[in-house]
């Protein structure tokens, strides 16, 4: 394998890593309440809550909207990866998502190294970097094209997903490798939608993910943030 390419797979494997500092591992996007309220409940149900998201959610807005920071970043225009930060956090209806979405792109613009060059530097941001922006910005500055690094990205969602269930369900650890296994396909499909849409065109109306959300955020007793 050519050294870009082993590096470029290298800086794809660390972005999609559960250890990058991030704190990912703290949130479930509104799995926990949908386990209280008994919606997801076995390694059938959790692979059709994340499907769902995967496919219906994800697919159709926050995919796209990532390659469009993606290609702004590319394309040297600040004032545009400004404009869809601002959008994708409008687009966060919750109080948990939105702390969830600022808080792990902060993160991630923070473990940049000071020894990286200044064209791979994240610089700061008005109002702070949502997630999907800073993933995408990084991944754009590290050399990966648009598809390589959404599917990085989505593929780093859907394990922490899976992860959320085998902790909350619970499921045993084979079924949840078992759950990702089902959902490569799942991943593929929706990156290749995501790429066929324009931020114009992109959108979803998640109601019960977002009651979900926000009812998560004065559930009793949960292991998640919120």
């Amino acid at each position: 394998m050519p050294n870009d390419d082993l590096s470029r797979l290298l800086t794809s494997l660390h972005l999609a890593s559960p250890a990058l500092p991030v704190g990912g591992f703290a949130y479930s996007q509104g799995l926990e309440q949908a386990v209280e309220d008994k919606w997801v409940y076995d390694e059938e149900t959790a692979a059709v809550w994340i499907t769902d998201m995967l496919c219906l959610c994800l697919a159709q807005q926050e995919f796209p909207l990532w390659l469009a920071c993606h290609q702004a970043v590319v394309s040297h225009d600040a004032h545009g990866l400004t404009r869809l930060n601002e959008q994708l956090f409008a687009l966060r209806e919750t109080a948990e998502a939105r702390l969830e979405s600022l808080q792990m792109g902060q993160s991630l613009v923070k473990i940049e190294q000071p020894d990286q060059t200044e064209a791979m530097r994240l610089p700061m941001i008005e109002g702070g970097w949502t997630y999907t922006a800073a993933h995408a910005a990084r991944a754009a500055r590290s050399g990966l094209d648009g598809p390589a690094g959404l599917a990085t990205y989505a593929w780093s969602w859907t394990e922490n997903q899976v992860l959320s269930a085998v902790k909350l369900v619970p499921l045993g650890q084979t079924a949840g490798q078992s759950l990702l296994e089902r959902l490569k396909p799942r991943i593929m499909a929706s990156v290749t939608a995501a790429c066929r849409q324009t931020p114009a065109s992109c959108g979803t109306a998640a109601i019960g993910l977002a009651i979900t959300s926000s009812r998560h955020e004065s559930q009793y007793s949960r292991l998640f943030r919120s």
